[in-house]
């Protein structure tokens, strides 16, 4: 079953189970109220009946003209003697006397619903003045009569009832149709993402948490399409970087296999053999590295180290290319400057940035540290426009690069410790990378 049928169906559910309910009270509570009027009603006659009474006909001593006013009234009523515990008069007929006074209603002051046979009537008893005659006036509706109202109120209320539910129906299929609109829509889109159709992923109209749904849901179509773009990329940059050792060492291994090449040649084979191979070993050690940080596969143990310690670190062990290179490496250091890292990788992606810039720098090379951010900068050529985007992509190399696996490393490492590396021009002339941490 579809969304939006589940949707109407449990509203519909829900409002036939709570118009039900209020149907039910509102049926009791009718007849409750009808009673309550009726009897406010009939007290209200009945007082006006005993005034009359009492101011024309004071004395009671004139039976028949009492009778003939009580008979134009058109009501339903006794006058009852308490003293006597008798009924002197009365316009019902005399069986529904005899029948009341059997059930001791007469009597029994607290009792204002009586019944007699399968009919019930609704009395309201008032006294006359003064109390001490112990006369009362007894007034009766037939229940009947206030169910039929009650009925009749009833059925229109259900009419009303039936209306607005039809009204609150069709006001559900609007709503459940513009909120299960978007979800179809975005249904045809997580299609295209399922069949790698990312150039037609399209956003979508909707609101609320749908909208931030859709619009996750396009930036997850976006990444994807660069992660595929970027797979794409490292593969063909892979094989390309593996192919050329692999075929050098292969050319040698043939010459020396056919006896191509001379004593001395033969040696220099060997040679170039053995450094081939362990630049393929550098590489697809690079490679694995890589791909276990970018798949969280690698133990991460982080703990608060003082950074001037992991920069001094980073001097010594690059102090050998230093000197062969013949270049000048300072530091501005901050000694209150505190990380919270596992030391030995964020070492190596220092240590990588750091070489790198070695390898570029023509005469100098700075490291300073302020706080939670640490810039590691030269002066040589700088990275091109072009490439800034994608220095730290796999096997993006610039001028004099090597493996172009170095920057890709040192950002996956960085980022893991909760930090962010970027690239951009220095003052010294050439490239600045910036390490921030939070």
């Amino acid at each position: 079953m579809k969304l939006q049928s589940q949707l109407n169906l449990a509203f519909s559910a829900l409002l036939l189970v709570i118009l039900t309910a209020a149907g039910f009270v509102t049926y009791s509570l009718i007849l409750d109220m009808l009673i309550d009027d009726e009897k406010a009603e009939l007290r209200q006659k009945g007082e006006l009946l005993v005034e009359v009474i009492n101011e024309q006909y004071g004395t009671l001593k004139n039976d028949q003209q009492l009778s003939d006013f009580l008979e134009e009234q058109n009501l339903q009523l006794f006058l009852y003697s308490r003293k006597q515990n008798s009924v002197l008069f009365y316009t019902m007929p005399r069986q529904f006397v005899e029948g009341f006074s059997k059930e001791d209603y007469f009597e029994n002051k607290e009792e204002e619903l009586w019944e007699i046979g399968n009919r019930k009537y609704v009395t309201s008893r008032i006294l006359f003045y003064p109390e001490s005659s112990g006369m009362e006036l007894i007034l009766l509706t037939p229940l009947n009569d206030l169910q039929k109202v009650q009925q009749d109120f009833f059925r229109r209320l259900l009419i009303v009832f039936i209306i607005g539910a039809i009204a609150a129906m069709m006001l559900s299929y609007f709503l459940t149709n513009k909120l299960v609109t978007p979800l179809s829509r975005l249904k045809h889109q997580l299609k295209k993402i399922e069949k790698r159709k990312f150039d037609d992923v399209e956003p979508i109209n909707a609101t609320g948490e749908i909208r931030e749904v859709a619009e996750s849901v396009y930036d997850m179509a976006t990444e994807l399409q660069r992660y595929m773009n970027t797979q794409q990329a490292f593969f063909q940059n892979a094989s390309h970087e593996l192919k050329t050792p692999l075929m050098t060492i292969q050319g040698y291994a043939e010459g020396i296999r056919d006896k191509v090449f001379d004593q001395a040649d033969e040696e220099k084979g060997l040679e170039m053999m053995v450094t081939e191979v362990n630049r393929l070993k550098t590489i697809i050690n690079e490679m694995i590295l890589l791909a276990k940080l970018d798949s969280s596969q690698t133990e991460y143990q982080p703990e608060t180290v003082r950074t001037s310690e992991m920069i001094q670190q980073v001097l010594d062990r690059t102090l050998p290319k230093v000197n062969e290179k013949g270049i000048e490496l300072t530091y501005d250091e901050d000694p209150e400057s505190t990380l919270f890292v596992d030391q030995e990788k964020l070492l190596r992606a220092l240590l990588n940035i750091t070489v790198n810039a070695i390898r570029h720098a023509p005469s100098r090379v700075n490291i300073s540290v302020n706080g939670k951010t640490i810039i590691i900068e030269d002066d040589g050529d700088g990275v091109s426009e072009d490439l800034i985007p994608h220095i730290f992509h796999r096997f993006v190399k610039g001028k004099n690069g090597e493996t172009g696996l170095g920057l890709a490393i040192a950002r996956a490492i960085i980022e893991q410790s909760g930090g962010k590396i970027t690239v951009d021009d220095s003052e010294l002339g050439g490239a600045k990378f910036t390490i921030r941490f939070l």
